[in-house]
């Protein structure tokens, strides 16, 4: 079974990696992951014309790395880092504290104050300029950097671990594709499934009715259940 990245998408101001990829050696025979996509080997030359005496070339198929761990990302709205109990905070936080035990706290990310480019810039390993989300997307501009489309120089953490052999889904809030983007006829560029994720089931935009909100499975617009336990 392929491991996963699962982000819950709920806002932008705190978030933990539960466990952080580790550094792996190249050993021989392993694929070459400094460029992606890993591209297939390329198989000798096959010259015995009887089909029936040839050992076909193993089935090529690209895994992460052995002993490769899942990775879930939580981003949660209106939530400073020094309010949890995990980081010192008086807010009692048990299932954080358990899961920042078990692997790193990183106490030194730069938000932006701002929901879009927080995201950005975690989920890019950029500055959210690079990212063109100088604002939240609603707001973007005509200007260099604050243009709401993440440009194809800067390529997400989800694709990179999709080209590795992961599963990735992304669910809940987006708040990453510009709102002249959000329509049945496209661009999907910068929608979550052509940003490294198989799977998206959420909203697009930075928010929503709670009790009957706008969601999408992938690009296709759905009526959430009529489930009083939905929410």
């Amino acid at each position: 079974m392929k491991p996963t990245i699962g982000i819950l998408l709920a806002a932008a101001a705190f978030a933990v990696v539960a466990l952080p990829l580790a550094a792996h050696a190249q050993k021989k025979g392993d694929p070459d992951r400094t460029a992606l996509p890993i591209q297939e080997p390329a198989w000798p030359t096959i010259k015995e014309l009887d089909a029936r005496k040839v050992k076909p070339p193993p089935r090529f198929e690209v895994k992460a790395p052995k002993g490769a761990p899942n990775v879930v990302i939580v981003l949660i709205d209106d939530i400073g880092f020094g309010q949890p109990s995990t980081f010192g905070g008086a807010v009692a936080m048990p299932t954080l504290d358990r899961l920042a035990a078990a692997g790193l706290r990183y106490n030194q990310f730069h938000t932006t104050a701002l929901c879009s480019p927080t995201r950005v810039a975690l989920k890019y390993g950029r500055n959210h300029h690079s990212g063109n989300a100088g604002s939240v997307m609603e707001i973007a501009t005509a200007l260099p950097g604050n243009q709401g489309r993440i440009p194809n120089s800067v390529a997400p953490l989800a694709e990179m671990l999709r080209h590795n052999g992961y599963n990735t889904a992304a669910y809940g809030k987006w708040h990453e594709t510009a709102p002249w983007e959000v329509s049945v006829s496209g661009p999907f560029d910068r929608w979550p499934t052509r940003q490294g994720f198989e799977k998206f089931y959420g909203f697009i935009g930075g928010e929503t009715n709670q009790w009957a909100p706008l969601i999408y499975d992938g690009e296709k617009k759905i009526e959430p259940p009529r489930d009083p336990n939905y929410h």
